[in-house]
Order: C-alpha cells, then structure tokens, then sequence
C-alpha cells in the first residue's frame, strides 16, 4: 500500500519536543516499508488546503498521521484529523473528536468526572464563558473562574498546567504551588501572562506516577504492562513530576534520575489491575482507536487518578510506549501492521472498549 506518514513541519528553529516528530517518523516509516508498504513523510503546515491538495495528489491507500501541533500550537493537534474527516480520506490512529476530548485538558476531566473515573481537582479560568457553571457541583470563584473540588482544598499543593500543552511543555518544579484557592489562581494568571496559553491547576497528588499503553488487538484493545517513574533518587525535598527537564534536558538532573520499571511487587497486584481496568474505561469513554496511554498519579493511600489520556503518544524508540511493547514482546513492526490494518478496517470493531488485558 502507499502510505503517506503525515507530519507537523518542524526546523533547527523549532524546540527539541517538536523536533522529535522527525525521529517518529523515520522511525514509523521504517517499519511501514519492512511490512512492504511504500511509505512517504508528508509535512505540513498550517496551510491545511495545501496539505489536502498534496495529499490528493500522492493518492495514499491511508495516512498515518503523527501531527501533534501546527503554526506551534499544541491545541490545534487535531486539525488535521478534521480535514482528512471532511475529505474522506482514510487514516489511522485515533479520530478527530477523541483528539479534541482528550487535548482540551479540561473537557477531559469533566468527561471523566461525569462517567465515575477518578480525576483529581481543579481550578481554571474560564475558557470564554462555556466555562461558567460547567462543574456544576462546584463553587464559583468571582465571575470567571470554575472551582472543582471535592473536600478542603483550602491550602493544599497544586499543580500548574497549560490547557491544551503536551510533552510537558513548561512544566517543572516552578510549576507546584502550595496555597489558597486565591494564591493558586494568582500563580494560574501569571502562567497564562508568561506562556500566553490557557492554564489551570490540578491537585498536586503527591505520590507514585504510572502510565499504561493501550493498542488495537485482534478482539479490542489489549492493555501493555503498566510502567512506574522512578523517583527514588530524588532528594526528599523536590517535588517528584516527569517536567519538562526529565524528558528533554539530557544535562539535566531529572533526564538521568527518572527511569521507567516495569518490575512490580506481588504487593502492587490489585493496583496494577485497578490501573489496567480505568484504562481500559478510558479507551471505551474517549473511543480511543489505534494506540493511547494513560496517564495516573496514585496517592499515598493507594487510589490511582486519571492525569490525562494522550491520543498520540510519542512513537520513537526511546519513548515509554515504545518500551512497553518491548515488555510485552510486540515487536515495534507488529503494533504497526495492527495499528494500519484497523485504519484499513475503518469505522467499526476498534471503538469497543472490550479486549484483552
């Protein structure tokens, strides 16, 4: 099949988390042709009707489409999908509403929210008016701020994030906050003042952080074995999050001090399957296709929360995605051909949230 791999045009301008596409997708294209395809990179811009015209002109059988921004802007990931929609064209991977879900940080939590997955608080400026009263269980803080909390979160360590930013963009240990409603909405203005992007914060949940990919398989989707972020290296008094430094910075601290394990007590049973199970529920609720991780912080009690469900996670061989295919002895060539073949399938058998652990 002819197979164009699509991809954000990036340059030595660019930053090195938008660089990395390029490795993706030398690395997604080497597989395609050992499977026999005929595999051509495809960047494009955010002139989306030149992309379509090229597009239209190579003819491809499908796109495997790794955009993950455009023109810079994280939260126009899934644009692309929305033209590829219009124009019929077929691609695989995850669909353009999952996208958007799963990118808008705060539509996400509200959507697991609703369906009973755990998430932790927040706090947020209103993102336009839409915003306003849509946590409806939750106090108002002034005329254009939503509260969502469940106890007292009075005075409490958060987390500040950008609403739609992926790879960590921005986000280190600058980003805790400890403090009033009042002081973390203050540190959320000034991070919307500096990066110019919405922001929010998120309860701070002080404890281990885990992510568990999920790829299309032959009755659903099939579950990789969950990896855990090891901090056990991190000095008692920094604060233990994957930022920006940890998956970037390879002078720094962070890079070298946060490994991944896939090695697990007989003790972490039942978590492991607590953590299989919600994201098995995130792949149904988002109808997630093609491949996703999940990402969750599990607090000193033990209860897993849901950080976000990334549509799109990085593909390079250095990547944890990658690495727990190598766990779960699915050559990288194999998750490829699965993931191509449900985008050759179309619409159907890869939205059931039912499948294989």
């Amino acid at each position: 099949m002819r197979i164009a791999v699509l991809h954000q045009a990036v340059n030595e301008r660019d930053t090195i988390e938008d660089r990395d596409v390029l490795v993706q997708v030398e690395a997604v294209s080497h597989a395609l042709r050992r499977l026999g395809h005929a595999a051509t990179a495809l960047p494009c811009t955010l002139n989306l009707e030149s992309m379509l015209s090229q597009v239209r002109a190579m003819q491809p059988d499908l796109v495997f489409n790794l955009v993950e921004s455009l023109g810079g802007a994280d939260s126009l990931i899934y644009l692309t999908h929305a033209v590829l929609d219009a124009a019929g064209v077929p691609y695989c991977g995850n669909r353009t509403e999952s996208h958007f879900l799963t990118a808008l940080k705060l539509l996400a939590k509200e959507r697991l929210q609703a369906a009973g997955l755990p998430t932790p608080p927040w706090i947020a400026e209103n993102i336009e008016s839409r915003w306003r009263g849509s946590c409806t269980a939750a106090p108002l803080m002034g005329d254009n701020t939503t509260v969502n909390l469940t106890a007292d979160h009075s005075s409490d360590t958060w987390i500040v994030k950008g609403v739609w930013d992926q790879a960590s963009r921005d986000l280190d240990e600058e980003a805790i906050v400890i403090g009033s409603q009042d002081e973390v909405l203050r540190a959320v203005k000034a991070r919307i003042r500096r990066t110019g992007r919405p922001s929010f914060a998120e309860k701070f949940i002080a404890g281990r952080e885990f992510n568990v990919g999920l790829l299309i398989g032959c009755d659903g989707v099939e579950v990789l074995p969950p990896a855990e972020i090891d901090f056990s290296d991190f000095p008692p008094e920094k604060p233990r999050i994957v930022g920006h430094r940890a998956k970037w910075d390879e002078q720094s601290f962070e890079y070298h001090h946060t490994p991944r394990t896939f090695d697990f007590p007989e003790s972490d049973s039942t978590l492991l399957g607590e953590l299989r199970s919600l994201s098995k529920k995130c792949w149904a609720l988002f109808s997630l296709r093609g491949w996703a991780r999940v990402d969750f912080r599990v607090d000193a009690a033990g209860r897993p929360w849901i950080l976000e469900v990334n549509t799109n996670p990085c593909l390079s061989p250095d990547a944890g995605f990658y690495a727990a295919l190598a766990r779960a002895e699915i050559p990288f060539e194999q998750a490829i051909r699965r993931i191509v073949e449900e985008g050759m399938r179309g619409e159907g058998r890869g939205e059931r949230g039912e499948g294989r652990e």
